[in-house]
């Protein structure tokens, strides 16, 4: 499947559609604070070209770091106008850069930095080496005519770096054609058009902001309207009367996304004046879809014009560019019960547990579930790893040979020279759909029988009302020659001073031992904000065990100082 390249499509609609809307960002209050035309994004992302072909060769890489803002546009297009890789990174947080993107400049040797001038003021006299800056919000309106450098679908666009929710960010080369091929994969699989207004907050750095919120609507010429994460994090509900009053089609985000939006509701005992009848897309993706939360979501904002039938769940990862498998328009979500017993032998019966299913594979693409030891293709109802073949696959990692071999040149048995990339989730088909359980890194094995972690995540965090949803890691440590299993769970910041330890403690492992058969070695109960996450709201496990096993987490007790840190401070991006 191929899709047209995204320069020649910027550079098209602003020939053709110099004055339509591109772009708008909102403020924190959801006012209009900045917008961009197809001509204005071309001339902008021009002029910035036009600077870094007087600097950079093409193929060098050019490091973006940018508040959230129309900004960071005109130079993720001046690169790719430039033939310069982008590299866009998390930015600092309270004048603190952080350790991630320290390792993404070593990794990917930058020779260009691009920013607002106010940030960097702050990022010189930290990033070190021979940088050369450019200050995107400096430059003037348009410079002197340029043709944009010439790409191919081969050509390197840009290195997303991964999240690093089981090991080291690593940097995974898009090609022009992979960003083509996925953007056609999403246009066809979200039926969307010049009329399908998106709304979005996730961040700019991250693929599904980016990818899905900023490229698609151009690649369809559709309007973007955009907010940042902290507009989001600080007031959920104004996501939502923001697709009210833009009459958006899509809009979407990690499954926390849309529990936050219910609490805050609950809270305020009203979700304001809404009409979300034009919403046709509700993507859910990025991390765990839990079914709770689609039906407590539904139920909430049903009166408000929300119709089930939008549930639009979906998986993806940057390695396959964005997107694999996505439901249909308008079919909503699809759940699944099965036998937790038989989960953890690899295999499907029906059962208590309910699954959210992710949808099908994308038109241009095969996803089989595949045994990670034999490599022999599972049939239906088999757990096994989730494998993807497509034009949206990218080509590997940045610099990283054997790691690149390992996942993106996976070969099934019965099948040489097919090559497949090994997402490292587990997964399984039924009836065509896809069902995520878990990651392979993460699963808990003890006594023989598996255990999926966000399995007895789910069910800790809901043994009693003062712990904190998604604010929970599960893992395993080896003990007298076995593996344990441990939970690391976070207290509400509400119930931080009046909750009892011993009986919270007793609630979760009672719940644990009652659904999972299976005992707590450990349980640490710990404030708010101590589990690390990523930019897209994972829990971050591995980085939780080293924790637990290095220097441990700091107990709750009802009479501690307020000494944590902010709630948000250490999950990625704003508390994604």
């Amino acid at each position: 499947m191929k899709g047209r390249l995204l320069p020649e499509v910027l550079s098209e609609r602003a020939a053709a559609e110099p004055a339509r809307r591109a772009y708008v960002f909102l403020t924190e209050d959801g006012a209009e604070k900045d917008s961009l035309t197809y001509g204005q994004l071309h001339a902008r992302a021009l002029t910035v070209a036009g600077v870094l072909r007087s600097r950079c060769r093409p193929g060098e890489r050019a490091l973006l770091v940018f508040p959230p803002g129309l900004d960071f546009l005109a130079a993720y297009f001046g690169c790719l106008y430039a033939g310069v890789v982008a590299v866009p990174v998390n930015p600092p947080r309270r004048g603190r850069v952080r350790d991630a993107t320290f390792g993404i400049v070593r990794d990917c040797e930058p020779v260009a930095v691009l920013t607002t001038a106010a940030m960097a003021a702050g990022l010189r006299p930290v990033l070190d080496g021979p940088l050369w800056w450019l200050c995107v919000d400096d430059l003037p309106g348009a410079g002197p005519p340029l043709e944009p450098w010439p790409c191919t679908a081969g050509s390197p666009a840009f290195l997303q770096y991964t999240s690093g929710s089981t090991s080291a960010p690593k940097g995974v080369q898009v090609s022009h054609g992979n960003l083509a091929a996925n953007q056609e994969m999403i246009r066809l699989a979200f039926g969307h058009d010049r009329h399908s207004t998106v709304v979005g907050w996730a961040p700019l750095f991250h693929d599904q902001g980016l990818i899905g919120n900023v490229l698609q609507p151009l690649y369809v010429g559709a309007t973007s309207i955009l907010m940042s994460p902290m507009a989001f994090i600080r007031r959920p509900l104004l996501w939502l009367s923001t697709i009210s009053r833009y009459r958006a089609h899509t809009s979407g985000g990690p499954n926390f996304a849309f529990e936050a939006c219910v609490e805050h509701a609950a809270r305020a005992n009203s979700a304001g004046e809404l009409d979300l009848s034009s919403w046709a897309v509700a993507f859910n993706g990025a991390e765990p879809i839990r079914p709770d939360t689609l039906r407590r979501f539904a139920e909430t904002f049903a009166p408000f014009g929300f119709s089930s039938s939008a549930w639009y769940p979906c998986y993806g990862l940057a390695e396959a560019t964005l997107i694999v498998t996505g439901s249909r328009p308008g079919r909503g979500a699809r759940t699944l019960d099965v036998n937790t017993e038989a989960l953890g032998h690899q295999r499907y019966a029906p059962g208590g547990r309910r699954l959210a299913g992710s949808g099908f594979a994308v038109p241009g693409e095969q996803v089989r579930i595949v045994d990670p030891d034999t490599r022999v293709p599972c049939g239906d109802g088999h757990v096994g790893e989730i494998w993807v073949h497509g034009p949206n696959v990218a080509k590997g990692y940045w610099r990283r040979p054997e790691a690149t071999a390992a996942t993106f040149h996976a070969e099934c048995a019965g099948e040489p020279g097919r090559t497949y990339l090994r997402t490292g989730d587990l997964g399984m088909i039924v009836d065509g759909e896809l069902y995520v359980v878990g990651r392979r890194k993460d699963l808990v094995i003890i006594r023989g029988r598996n255990y999926y972690p966000q399995d007895i995540e789910l069910t800790a965090e809901s043994a009693h009302p003062s712990l904190r949803p998604g604010g929970c890691a599960a893992f395993s440590v080896p003990r007298d020659g076995e593996e344990r299993l441990v939970v690391v769970q976070e207290i509400r910041r509400e119930y931080r001073r009046n909750a009892d330890p011993a009986e919270v403690a007793a609630a979760v492992r009672a719940a644990v031992a009652r659904e999972h058969d299976v005992s707590l070695a450990e349980l640490v109960l710990t404030l708010p904000g101590r589990l690390r996450k990523t930019s897209s709201g994972k829990i971050m496990r591995a980085d939780a065990r080293e924790r637990f096993l290095a220097s441990g987490f700091e107990a709750w007790t009802p009479d501690m100082e307020r000494t944590e840190r902010n709630e948000h401070a250490d999950t990625g991006q704003s508390g994604l």
